[in-house]
């Protein structure tokens, strides 16, 4: 089976959706399946609005013919909303050819919180352009419930993996003597930083990663360390070195630095909404409250070795073969066409939240 992923999120971006397809499409070449990738690197782009580390294609849609004449793949599968995923979505729509697509980003939110732009009419474009598709794959129960809620159908769960041999318990500091309150992602308007960053709190804060807000927070925050980029063994250790991890977003349709903390036997502070309500374990993995500050000072007090247990359930095979079940039902099914036999999907991949 030759499965192509159309993407406009991928190298050298870092970010959830780019690591996810990363390992998945591993995943899948280990057990056998043919990959391939249309990113944005095969066409001419533009710097994204407010994101300029972000580069955006200019639609090619000859070059999409020409290549996805050439893979030929059995099934495609649409991971975002951008213009590489719009061209092979008019692809698939105008050769009658199912595809799948996944929900990643709450683009309605993050339009609002920069432009003041209207959510309905995000979410309208939005429904439109997953509802042609054979089937949409969300992260969580939570956010499936609520784009049901806003008409979005055939909605597919598919959790995610954490790569627990790197993202693990540690004896190391990289950051001093605690207590070290910890947040990794982007540094932009649409993950709410200050609801963390202006908390009253024992210790110091930490931030890792960077965004068009850095410089401005830099300069609102002097007392906060801004550690930048890491990824690897560096963002590993930055995850060991804390003891709490503090994620302000209330607009993440997951968060795979959640399941990245909690392999590192690093508790969690959030607020209850999706995404923490679907994978931390209150009381036990994290504690969540509309009080950031009350959830990061309690969380000191639980107990790393269970916090880890939880994030074991979570593996990238798992996740692969769940991605794999859902394409080939959705996709080639419609074409009459029967799949081999597969091993039983593991719980946690079903939805261990």
């Amino acid at each position: 089976m030759r499965i192509l992923v159309a993407t406009d999120a991928w190298r050298p971006q870092i970010n959830g959706v780019v690591r996810t397809y990363e390992r998945v499409l591993a995943e899948l070449d280990a057990l056998g399946v043919e990959t391939a990738v249309l990113a944005p690197d095969e066409f001419r782009t533009v710097p994204c609005p407010t994101y300029p580390e972000i580069r955006l294609a200019i639609p090619g849609y000859a070059h999409v013919v020409e290549r996805l004449g050439r893979v030929k793949p059995d099934a495609v599968h649409i991971a975002t909303e951008g213009p590489v995923g719009w061209m092979a979505r008019a692809y698939c729509l105008r050769r009658n050819i199912p595809f799948t697509t996944s929900f990643h980003t709450r683009f309605p939110d993050y339009l609002k919180a920069r432009f003041r732009f209207p959510e309905r009419w995000t979410y309208a474009a939005q429904r439109f352009f997953h509802n042609a598709g054979a089937g949409m794959m969300v992260a969580t129960d939570s956010l499936a419930r609520d784009l049901d809620r806003r008409g979005f159908r055939r909605i597919f769960p598919w959790t995610r993996g954490v790569d627990t041999q790197l993202f693990r318990p540690r004896n190391v500091r990289a950051f001093g003597d605690g207590p070290v309150f910890l947040y990794v992602g982007r540094v932009a308007v649409e993950k709410n930083l200050p609801a963390f960053l202006d908390l009253d709190l024992p210790g110091r804060k930490v931030v890792v990663g960077i965004g068009p807000m850095l410089d401005e927070l830099k300069a609102r925050y002097p007392d906060v360390l801004f550690a930048g980029a890491r990824s690897g063994e560096e963002l590993a250790e930055a995850y060991a070195s804390a003891d709490v991890f503090v994620f302000p977003s209330r607009t993440d349709t997951f968060g795979m630095v959640l399941l990245e903390a909690m392999a590192s036997g690093l508790p969690v502070a959030a607020f209850p909404v999706t995404g923490p309500l679907d994978l931390i374990k209150p009381g036990v993995s994290g504690l969540l409250d509309d009080d950031l500050g009350r959830a990061a000072r309690m969380a000191l007090s639980l107990d790393r070795a269970a916090i880890r247990s939880v994030a074991e359930a979570y593996g990238w095979e798992a996740c692969a073969r769940l991605f794999l079940q859902h394409v080939e039902a959705a996709v080639l099914a419609k074409h009459g066409r029967r799949t081999n036999a597969r091993p039983a999907i593991g719980k946690a991949a079903q939805g261990a939240s």
